[in-house]
């Protein structure tokens, strides 16, 4: 029994010493009570607040059954938290001393009054059923956003009064107010152009608009009111954005933009709007036009300044000497009538650019000499030519100008080569030369072989010469005519103490030398095979059938080249005075070559009493104006008698050429 009872009670011990035996279970359920208990207070509490909240803003909503919410503004007055008496006061004490300012231009302000007008107030239960509309549990959203209102029947005035007042004030007075002044296009300004000038609005109001803007004022009881703001101005009919205007500035100022830089060798004119704008000349509809009349003025400025053809040239001759060619049409020439047209549409187009002019007739170079250092110097004193290419002599030889004892002396003067050609027929009155080479330089005299004659040089021209071409050996008219082209300057001039009597016979070769030109020049001389086109209108030369004729007598000849007529027929061609026309200078008219050309003036460096045909001492320069041509002379028939028998020492024995047939040298050819 008692060991029974031992177990029993270890049992139980074991039972009471263990956790759960201890009540563990207990001290679980107090646990679990508070977090109930802290829901519970947490859900009164925010429950409690909820109700205050709500009973607090349904508190702040009651004043609102009799004023206005926040942010209410009504005809401009801020009646927040404003009972409909405080409102009636606020515009009753308003209307006392209302005063409207009307801001006018250049700083002129105006005032109207209330008392002048009848001002008062009317109320007609407006701002009560403002007031009854409220919904006072919705002022928190009117606090927040706010809400204007206008009720126009709260203002009145007395409308005649306020017509009066308003058509007394000095804005209204037309003669104290100013037009408005249309925007236009101004005067040139130098390297501006043309601008638009702005419109100028003036002070002269629209009544209408200045009625409306003033009572709408009063209604609104503003204090001020500016005319240029409610736009109550009368405004100009052209505005400085008017697209006719506009137009017309950029056409105009496209014109005077442009510059144009013209080149004349290392010289340079530049025109700009400067001169541009002058030429600008306004049209019945207002427009603006571009004046021909002064561009040509303008290019025939140009022509005077950079023109060398008809002007005088100085020539370091081979001999050393220096002379003053005053005649002849050689040189630069502008085409004045073309090249005003070119002009005239480059200032329209707008388009800037660098150019050189049109041209009726060009030189080898621009500087103190224009025939450069390709051309012929033919000496008539001394009756001998030299040929320079490229500044070196290429062949030199004596020749036979024009007769001087029958008045066909070969002018003088620089010339450019008209033209050459193979096999002609120089057809004049009563005589026809064939001639191998043909090279014109001045109307009907020019260049070519002699086959008829003997002797070249010397004196043989004062009695015995030509028509006034220059007779050459063959030998030498070919070398030339295979190495020259047209355009190339031929130089002739008279030269004092350089005659000679020494001649040389047709078989005598012409000397060709490589020697150096005695003055250099700015640039090579172009070799055109067709001569420069000429400005005015002169008679074309037909190198397949033309006739030529020295000065207008016939040649007596013993025979063509090869003792006739040349094998391939050759076309006709007119002699010196048998219908060429030398082309005009500025400002002439074309007038067919004289009989009897006289000579330029030569001035060389030293001279003695043997003048050339129509040389004196001191002749100043001609102008081209003032140049006109010598009217032809009636010459006579030479009679067989009368010619002058040739000099023994003039007339060698005819050479003997292989190929060629000499003929007889024949008076005058």
């Amino acid at each position: 029994m008692e060991g029974k009872k031992q177990a029993n009670n270890l049992q139980n011990k074991a039972i009471t010493g263990s956790p759960a035996a201890q009540g563990g279970e207990q001290k679980k359920t107090p646990g679990g009570s508070k977090a109930k208990k802290i829901a519970a207070i947490t859900a009164a509490v925010t429950c409690c607040l909820g109700v205050s909240a709500a009973g607090a803003y349904t508190y702040l909503s009651l004043p609102y059954r009799d004023t206005f919410f926040p942010n209410t503004v009504i005809n401009g007055l801020d009646v927040s938290h404003k009972d409909v008496d405080q409102v009636k006061q606020m515009i009753d004490e308003g209307m006392k001393a209302y005063t409207l300012t009307l801001e006018e231009r250049e700083g002129a302000k105006e005032q109207i009054s209330g008392d002048e007008i009848g001002l008062h107030s009317e109320y007609d239960g407006s701002l009560e059923r403002l007031l009854a509309g409220q919904q006072p549990l919705k002022w928190g959203l009117h606090w927040l956003e706010g809400e204007e209102h206008t009720i126009e029947t709260m203002i009145a005035y007395d409308p005649e009064l306020l017509n009066a007042v308003v058509n007394g004030l000095d804005c209204m007075d037309e003669s104290k107010t100013e037009l408005p002044t249309d925007a236009y296009l101004s005067e040139y300004r130098e390297g501006v152009g043309y601008e638009i000038i702005p419109e100028a609005g003036g002070t002269r109001v629209v009544p209408k608009k200045v009625h409306e803007s003033v009572a709408n004022g009063i209604m609104n009881l503003k204090d001020r009111i500016s005319l240029e703001e409610e736009g109550a101005y009368a405004r100009a009919l052209i505005t400085a954005e008017n697209p006719e205007l506009l137009a017309e500035a950029e056409k105009w100022n496209k014109a005077v933009n442009v510059t144009v830089t013209y080149h004349f060798g290392d010289q340079t004119e530049v025109l700009n709007g400067d001169t541009i704008h002058t030429w600008m000349t306004e049209n019945e509809e207002g427009g603006l036009e571009l004046d021909e009349a002064k561009v040509a003025e303008y290019v025939a400025q140009l022509a005077v300044a950079y023109d060398t053809a008809y002007q005088p040239k100085q020539l370091k001759t081979t001999t050393g000497e220096t002379v003053t060619i005053t005649n002849g049409n050689y040189g630069w020439r502008i085409n004045r009538k073309a090249e005003a047209a070119a002009l005239s549409e480059i200032i329209r187009s707008g388009n800037s650019q660098e150019r050189e002019p049109v041209y009726a007739q060009t030189a080898a170079a621009r500087g103190e000499n224009d025939y450069g250092n390709t051309y012929v110097e033919i000496n008539l004193s001394a009756q001998h030519l030299y040929y320079y290419v490229d500044g070196q002599l290429l062949i030199e030889s004596d020749f036979v100008s024009g007769n001087e004892a029958r008045g066909m002396g070969t002018p003088g003067g620089a010339f450019p080569l008209t033209y050459k050609q193979r096999n002609a027929v120089l057809r004049g009155q009563g005589y026809a030369s064939p001639v191998s080479y043909w090279m014109p330089f001045n109307g009907g005299i020019g260049m070519h072989d002699a086959s008829w004659r003997g002797s070249f040089g010397g004196r043989i021209y004062k009695t015995n010469g030509s028509h006034g071409c220059i007779n050459l050996p063959s030998s030498a008219a070919r070398t030339i005519f295979e190495n020259i082209s047209s355009g190339i300057p031929v130089l002739c001039y008279y030269l004092d103490g350089s005659g000679s009597t020494k001649t040389t016979t047709a078989s005598a070769p012409s000397r060709k030398t490589a020697s150096a030109a005695p003055a250099a020049a700015s640039a090579p001389a172009p070799a055109p095979e067709t001569a420069p086109a000429a400005e005015e209108t002169v008679p074309a030369v037909d190198p397949n059938a033309a006739t030529v004729a020295d000065n207008g007598n016939a040649e007596n000849l013993a025979g063509g080249e090869n003792g006739g007529s040349p094998a391939v027929p050759a076309p006709e061609v007119a002699g010196p005075g048998g219908g060429f026309t030398a082309p005009a200078g500025p400002g002439e008219t074309n007038s067919p070559v004289p009989e009897s050309p006289a000579s330029p003036v030569i001035t060389g460096q030293e001279g003695d009493s043997a003048h050339g045909p129509g040389v004196g001492e001191q002749q100043p320069a001609p102008q081209p104006e003032q140049q006109p041509l010598p009217q032809p002379e009636q010459q006579p028939s030479p009679q067989p008698e009368q010619r002058p028998a040739p000099q023994p020492e003039q007339q060698p024995s005819p050479p003997e050429l292989t190929g060629e047939a000499n003929a007889a040298e024949a008076p005058g050819v």
